[in-house]
């Protein structure tokens, strides 16, 4: 079975940096989409970024382009999110997610509908 564990949230002041992990057990690089996402309480979870071998590209919201940043070790099976210029309205919780392969962009735009498999999620805080 497929396992998505999050870490490295915390609390930084703005304009500060976090890296969020994504430990992907059972996971392979075969046919595949991989995803950030994050969720305000009471409003609807946002696509940040994802990776999928459908286009080899990483596909980002416009509310994070140019702050943050996805990669993943495919030594080490972890996805991360390298988060820079962090503003105060970032603060929510993140989730990564898997699915089987599929075109970035609508994963990120309806906010990982189709993701398969889901971490619990990591809360980061960026103090005004």
């Amino acid at each position: 079975d497929v396992q998505l564990v999050e870490s490295g949230g915390g609390l930084v002041q703005a304009g500060g940096s976090l890296r969020l992990s994504c430990a992907l057990s059972g996971f392979t690089f075969n046919n595949y989409a991989v995803g950030w996402f994050r969720q305000d309480p009471g409003k609807a979870r946002e696509g940040i970024s994802c990776t999928s071998d459908s286009d080899n590209s990483i596909y980002y919201a416009d509310s994070v382009k140019g702050r943050f940043t996805m990669f993943i070790d495919s030594v080490k099976n972890t996805a991360y999110l390298q988060m820079n210029g962090l503003k105060p309205e970032d603060t929510v919780v993140y989730y990564c997610a898997e699915g089987k392969m599929r075109w970035t962009m609508v994963v990120v735009t309806t906010g990982g509908n189709g993701m398969d498999y889901w971490g619990k999620g990591t809360l980061d805080t960026a103090s005004s």
